[in-house]
């Protein structure tokens, strides 16, 4: 009989990051890749070793996806770059579409088809910021009138994109055309309670990651909790986090049933930091369903 712990989390052994984000499990590599945003660094992690890699950048990072070539295509504040690891070096590939001093990217993947879609956040919390694909060298406007872009991943089908605006604790789901990258049907997947006066706080959606069987993880920023909904949107399974600010699940190790999840410890209070002192870390748990494997950005 198996003596496998599911839904335990431990976190890494590394330090903790200010608001770590954006995981990716690279198989090529066996290696997990996040960004802290605030501390404006990208890293690696290679269990298998116990090595820690970490670049630092002048502008803070908001996601990032694997690219061929053993490249990173990296979502910054000051524009979409491709990093080579192996020598440190950047090149941007497209301008900020948006005022930097206002706005900068945040949630981001590839699609199955290698089309990179990136949000934005608007930091005077206004509904100005947007959805973004990049795709043969342009970056366009696909989706808009949110805050905090947040959420994207899709269905195992590729025929479903999810995608989020953690402001108004709102998941939605909208039809993807594989072939053309374009959306439709845009309807809202889950809602959830904003914070109220007297009533114990659920979080609010952050980065999610979808499994082989479909259903939604999704990060509950503040909430303590990560949750995981059918296709329908219906709340299949909670796990109780001892961090209270979750902020984005991937799956990964050989057998994508290692669940990593970074959290955030960036402006929190001091008695709540010394309550949890794995805030910012990354915690890794076993799952019982595989989760899917990343796609990579095409350049």
């Amino acid at each position: 009989m198996s003596t496998e712990r599911l839904f335990d989390p431990r976190p890494l052994p590394l330090p903790p990051s200010r608001l770590g984000e954006s995981p990716f499990w690279h198989p090529h590599e066996g290696a997990l890749w996040w960004v802290d945003i605030p501390g404006r660094r990208l890293n690696r992690w290679e269990p298998g070793r116990g090595r820690h890699d970490h670049w630092s950048f002048e502008a803070e990072p908001g996601c990032a996806a694997p690219a061929q070539g053993g490249r990173v295509l990296l979502a910054m504040r000051d524009g979409l770059w491709c990093f080579d690891p192996r020598h440190g070096q950047r090149q941007r590939v497209c301008q900020p579409p948006y005022d930097p001093a206002q706005q900068r990217f945040n949630d981001g993947k590839a699609d199955p088809q290698g089309r990179l879609w990136a949000g934005t956040i608007d930091e005077q919390r206004q509904p100005r910021a947007a959805l973004y694909r990049f795709h043969d060298g342009e970056l366009e406007r696909m989706a808009d009138g949110i805050t905090t872009s947040n959420g994207l991943a899709w269905s195992p089908d590729g025929h479903t994109m999810y995608w989020s605006d953690t402001r108004a604790h709102e998941i939605r789901a909208l039809d993807f055309d594989l072939d053309l990258g374009t959306l439709s049907r845009q309807r809202v997947f889950a809602r959830f309670a904003p914070r109220q006066e007297g009533v114990r706080y659920g979080g609010r959606p952050d980065g999610a990651a979808v499994d082989s069987e479909g259903a939604y993880w999704v990060a509950m920023y503040e909430g303590c909790r990560l949750l995981r909904l059918s296709p329908q949107g219906q709340l299949l399974q909670e796990v109780a986090l001892p961090v209270h600010c979750p902020t984005m699940p991937c799956f990964g190790g050989p057998d994508l049933r290692t669940l990593y999840l970074t959290t955030a410890r960036d402006h929190r209070p001091a008695d709540e930091l010394a309550r949890e002192p794995w805030a910012g870390c990354v915690l890794e748990m076993r799952v019982a369903v595989p989760g899917l494997p990343v796609n990579f950005a095409k350049l």
